[in-house]
């Protein structure tokens, strides 16, 4: 019987004769294979100095584990652990010494990208049934390890790693400048878009981290204060030296409450587009170029004189404009009493902004309904993946002076303050 249908299948991999494809995975296998019994000479290599009574060295090899096949970006490639034994202590006993692969971990079966492919997929619309067809079309038709049941499974996991990350003790962590914005992603989120609150910080050694991370309202004070008292609660005592964020924020308030010690610096990618927004398209070019004047100058002296030729040349005919600006001086010019170093990383939320312009990107075009537990959940996800190739601050051996009390004057230090203590 025919029939007309328009649904046109995907080819598998393996079904198309691609020699660069062959020779890529067979490559794979034999890097992964050297790349295993390398890190387990270098373990043997470590451990030469442990013996037996008679002499005899305690870790000797001891074959290998039965292959498995390890999805990869590229489809499954086979592989073996090494198995090393140790002669000196039975498995379970006090000292007894255990080989752990960092390359092949016991019980892996994807490579992390494919984990982080997989939320991925899911803020785009595909659903859990067609994971398996999706990735086939992707790895290959054997694709055991990602079947929809080890999705669903995978879906519990990440629940269970969210809620054991909202629950992580902070006290012995500390945060010098933080980074706040709420943000709304257009995406199959249920009848309103979910706002995600986001703080972002830079730890005493310039590393940037993933901090708070929770659902509310972007204008609220009291769903910024949820998440602050949140992380105060979990032991974060320690005040940040600065925040930065849009000036449209319930954050500032709620900040002011629970780190009353915590300067304030405004973001000025935000206050560039406030300010051109109350005047005319074209007018904006030469007021970008201005308030680029006073966002860039060398100093708070040369900002200022800045800020008051500006309030002179479009105060008259454009007064809101001007207002909207000197109403926030004090804020916008906080980042001159940081070391210069950090002024490109203060003046801006990018380290937010950035994150989220690819998420964004991955989510804008989708259609149907998703949960806002389900959208926290596949967000998350996707910004701990990006989390780990997050740049360190520049300039990080500043942060430490910072702590120890010295002051910056226009981004030199000028003053060591003793007996400084944290807030």
């Amino acid at each position: 019987m025919k029939t007309d249908s328009s649904i046109v299948a995907f080819q598998h991999p393996d079904e198309i004769d691609d020699p660069l494809t062959s020779v890529l995975r067979d490559g794979a296998r034999r890097l992964l294979a050297q790349a295993v019994e390398a890190e387990a000479e270098s373990f043997l290599a470590a451990m030469q100095g442990e013996r037996l009574a008679d002499g005899r060295a305690r870790l000797v090899r001891h074959g290998h584990g039965p292959e498995r096949t390890i999805q990869t970006g590229i489809g499954p490639v086979p592989v073996s652990r090494t198995k090393l034994r140790d002669r000196g202590a039975a498995a379970g006993t006090d000292g007894h010494i255990i080989f752990r692969s960092a390359i092949l971990p016991k019980w892996a079966r994807r490579t992390t990208s494919l984990d982080a492919l997989l939320p991925v997929l899911y803020l785009r619309g595909i659903s859990t049934g067609d994971f398996q067809d999706t990735l086939a079309a992707l790895l290959g038709k054997d694709a055991p390890n990602l079947s929809p049941s080890v999705i669903g499974r995978l879906k519990e996991e990440w629940q269970v790693e969210y809620e054991r990350w909202q629950r992580r003790d902070l006290s012995a962590r500390r945060y010098v400048y933080i980074w706040a914005d709420g943000v709304y992603l257009q995406a199959r989120m249920e009848d309103a878009a979910a706002c995600m609150l986001v703080i972002v910080g830079a730890t005493p050694e310039g590393r940037k981290e993933l901090v708070g991370f929770q659902v509310g309202v972007r204008e609220s004070a009291q769903s910024w204060r949820e998440l602050l008292v949140d992380l105060k609660a979990r032991g974060l005592s320690v005040a940040p030296q600065i925040a930065v964020g849009d000036g449209a924020m319930g954050f500032w308030k709620a900040l002011d409450e629970i780190f009353p010690t915590t300067r304030h610096q405004r973001c000025w990618q935000h206050k560039l587009v406030n300010v051109l927004n109350k005047v005319p398209n074209s007018m904006q070019p030469n007021m970008k170029a201005d308030l680029r004047e006073v966002r860039d100058a060398p100093d708070r002296a040369s900002a200022e004189n800045a800020i008051a030729i500006f309030a002179e040349k479009y105060a008259v005919k454009y007064p809101k404009a001007v207002e909207c600006l000197t109403r926030d001086r004090e804020t916008l010019l906080a980042f001159f009493d940081f070391p210069a170093e950090h002024w490109d990383h203060l003046r801006t939320a990018n380290p937010i902004e950035s994150v989220f312009a690819t998420v964004r990107h991955r989510t804008v075009r989708t259609k149907g309904a998703l949960s806002q537990r389900t959208a926290r959940l596949m967000v998350f996800k996707l910004i701990i993946a990006a989390s780990k190739t997050w740049r360190r601050l520049k300039g990080e051996n500043r942060l430490p002076m910072l702590i120890a009390g010295v002051k910056f004057t226009d981004g030199i230090a000028v003053t060591a303050v003793s007996d400084q203590r944290a807030a």
